[in-house]
């Protein structure tokens, strides 16, 4: 029987629950707050009694400089430029990054103080500055400083407030903003607030998909159902937030610039819904899937990230796994071979995080070093040539990188 182990705050009482042998994550607590922590294990709905307090420990949030490289015609690298660059360029001269979001030529990020930023792409009003003009440097969306969250899609962009509220601008005609309307003339240039709860927890904005968590764990996704990619068992549009499946677990959610989505509930790996075209999914078939199904049955999973029709994932033990397509190596195992199930990369058990790209993946390490592979026509795997690669190789000599994101044609990435 399954032990799970659930940890409370104080001060808040806020709590967080995980399975055996799995981080448990608190969410909501406050920045340069103080807090200790007690836990109680869960077996056949019979709880323990509460431990001992744990030592004080208190919230901060990590900041660094940020560096772009690889494709540059929407000016997403942010340096003021539409130049391509095949090596990493710091974005600014501050160290006030602690998170950052990418997609097709659109970037977003959250200062430390708050406030939002975004860049690049803007045809359809996805920087949410109120135009529609492309910015090839960062600029400041609204005057506002309690933005948590960020999340920059195909062509529309999703953030999370400090409140729980959740936001969304840019192209609409499939209904992805979750306003109850889809048409090209509902669009909006600007963030407006998805209806009035504060219980929003997390987003992913995908390939005209917005899927989000709720506090409550549950799984919530509208946009287009083409290839059943929201994963509400239908196939069909929604412009409005419907729940996903019954589960009240999910801790990530990824969701990919083609037609695939992935999260992560109580450490298992999860297929919500989409194009399974090349294996993507990483259910040991290419059969189109339009309600969630779970990858194997495993409960060791950490994070997951979509490319385009290809995924990556890593485990608690520091492995990484790879699954999809892999025309140009962009799983990194050392082949071109499509896999429709995930295949460990390598043997390394050092792996911290990975962001999946166009064709292309990049990852970090417990040390600190950045690494990538696959497609390299944009120079997009920052080691300053062109050719594309099929095994990891190292970005530059940093051991300082800490947040990874991935666009369509160039990554984005975090350093002290």
């Amino acid at each position: 029987m399954a032990i799970t182990y659930t940890a409370t705050s104080n001060p808040g009482g806020l709590t967080g629950t995980a399975l055996d042998g799995l981080p448990i994550e608190v969410t909501g607590l406050t920045l340069d707050t103080p807090y200790t922590f007690t836990v109680t294990a869960t077996n056949d709905s019979v709880a323990s009694a509460a431990s001992a307090a744990s030592a004080s420990v208190t919230p901060v949030v990590y900041v660094g400089k940020l560096y772009t490289w690889g494709a540059n015609n929407h000016g997403q690298l942010g340096d003021g430029t539409n130049i391509y660059r095949s090596s990493p360029v710091q974005v600014g001269a501050g160290t006030k990054w602690p998170k950052i979001s990418g997609c097709a030529g659109t970037i977003g990020a959250i200062s430390a103080d708050g406030t939002l930023w975004q860049w690049g792409r803007n045809n359809w009003g996805q920087l949410g500055d109120g135009t529609t003009v492309n910015k090839n440097s960062p600029v400041q969306v609204g005057a506002l400083t309690n933005w948590s969250i960020i999340s920059a899609g195909y062509l529309h962009t999703g953030s999370i407030k400090k409140d729980g509220t959740l936001w969304t601008w840019g192209q609409n005609y499939w209904g992805q903003l979750a306003s109850g309307t889809n048409s090209y003339a509902s669009s909006r240039n600007s963030p407006v607030q998805v209806g009035l709860l504060t219980t929003w927890l997390n987003v992913s904005c995908g390939h005209y998909t917005t899927h989000a968590i709720k506090t409550d764990r549950t799984l919530w996704g509208c946009g287009r159902g083409t290839n059943g990619a929201i994963g509400d068992g239908t196939g069909l549009d929604r412009n409005s937030l419907v729940q996903i499946g019954a589960l009240t677990s999910w801790s990530k959610i990824s969701s990919s610039p083609a037609w695939g989505t992935m999260g992560i509930a109580n450490g298992a790996l999860w297929a919500v819904g989409g194009d399974n075209a090349c294996g993507e999914l990483g259910i040991n078939s290419r059969s189109l899937l339009n309600a969630p199904v779970q990858v194997g049955a495993l409960t060791t999973w950490l994070n997951v990230s979509c490319g385009y029709q290809h995924t990556l994932a890593t485990k608690t033990d520091g492995t990484l796994w790879a699954w999809g397509k892999n025309s140009l190596g962009q799983l990194g195992i050392g082949d071109t071979v499509y896999r429709s199930s995930p295949v460990q990369v390598g043997a390394l058990t050092t792996w911290s995080n990975t962001a999946a790209g166009n064709y292309f993946t990049v990852a970090t390490k417990t040390d600190g070093t950045l690494w990538s592979w696959g497609a390299n026509s944009y120079g997009q795997l920052g080691d300053g040539i062109s050719a594309s690669k099929s095994s990891p190789v190292q970005v530059g000599a940093l051991t300082s990188w800490s947040k990874i994101t991935a666009g369509v044609y160039g990554p984005m990435a975090i350093s002290k």
